[in-house]
């Protein structure tokens, strides 16, 4: 997988990632962004505008965020809550639009409060 979204992205969902990945990669569930392994084309084009910092090519993701690089996956690659069948791969977001849901782990993260 090229790029992964961290936790910086939830809750904040900025979006400016999915206005600048020329292959509509990016994906949006309830409380976070995900990157489509399948489609992304490691352009990078994504990482530079996010005003968070949550997305890094998943060699450069720190040990402490290692959990979001297959749960980025896991969110195309297994049913999402209340789907039957996994999202796979449907040929971009605009396809489908925003998914209202998210994978369990981001569901249930809790934000450290900020310093």
């Amino acid at each position: 997988m090229p790029y992964v979204i961290a936790d910086a992205c939830i809750d904040v969902t900025d979006r400016t990632c999915i206005e600048e990945c020329p292959v509509d990669c990016i994906y949006e569930g309830s409380r976070k962004l995900y990157i489509n392994p399948a489609e992304c084309i490691d352009c990078g084009a994504c990482e530079p505008v996010c005003p968070v910092s949550a997305i890094r090519s998943d060699r450069k993701v720190p040990e402490a965020k290692k959990a979001f690089i297959a749960d980025n996956a896991r969110f195309f690659a297994e049913p999402l809550p209340g789907r039957d069948e996994p999202l796979g791969a449907p040929g971009g977001a605009g396809v489908v639009g925003p998914l209202g849901v998210d994978t369990e782990l981001v569901a249930a993260f809790e934000k450290e409060p900020a310093a």
